[in-house]
């Protein structure tokens, strides 16, 4: 999976449940709420004050993907 800034939270959240810690540790604990599964990355990144580049990169070394 490759993730942008565009790619909503619950997607990501569908294809692989063990990236839960990655958004846990910048401080999203809300990822069983409805309405975070439906945000994008960038998204929930302003909400949360978090760096969405970083975020990114973080999740694609995950998935083998940097």
């Amino acid at each position: 999976m490759q993730i942008t800034k565009n790619t909503i939270i619950g997607d990501i959240l569908d294809t692989d449940g063990t990236v839960a810690p990655i958004f846990l540790s910048i401080g999203m604990h809300c990822l069983g709420c409805p309405a975070s599964r439906g945000e994008t990355i960038e998204e929930a990144c302003m909400v949360h004050g978090a760096d969405a580049d970083a975020l990114v990169a973080e999740l694609n070394r995950h998935f083998g993907n940097a």
